[in-house]
């Protein structure tokens, strides 16, 4: 099964998808099997993360602003502005994809982690992850 989930950012942050991501593998109806994503973006990105304690999100972005600032006048890609070029960089440092084992028709995550589109641009956008579940 290939689903398509459209999630709307509000600018740069990591918003947490499992849910979305859990229903399409409870419709799929696999019990052993594995379930992929892909973000379709060059300027956004997927990762696992922890989902109870906020600050470690608000900790990994400032972290990824500090690693790749804005401004910086080695840039040539900024017709997009200031955040252009570094979107890009910090989504090539993490992932476009993820691939989870499915088990007893679940994700196999662990207790504290969670799906996570991480936008890396100011402003909002309309992103899409497309999901696919098989055996």
């Amino acid at each position: 099964m290939v689903r398509t989930i459209s999630v709307q950012t509000r600018g740069q942050g990591l918003l947490e998808i499992t849910g979305q991501v859990e229903a399409l593998v409870h419709e799929s109806g696999v019990q052993e099997g594995l379930c992929t994503l892909l973000a379709q973006h060059t300027s956004a990105s997927l990762t696992i993360q922890e989902n109870a304690d906020p600050s470690a999100r608000r900790d990994l972005e400032a972290f990824l602003n500090r690693l790749v600032p804005e401004h910086d006048p080695h840039y040539t890609h900024t017709l997009e502005g200031a955040d252009d070029m570094p979107s890009h960089i910090k989504s090539a440092l993490t992932s476009v994809t993820l691939s989870i084992p499915v088990q007893n028709g679940r994700l196999a995550l662990g207790t504290w982690q969670g799906i996570y589109l991480w936008e890396h641009r100011k402003h909002p956008h309309r992103r899409s992850v497309v999901v696919h579940v098989g055996e």
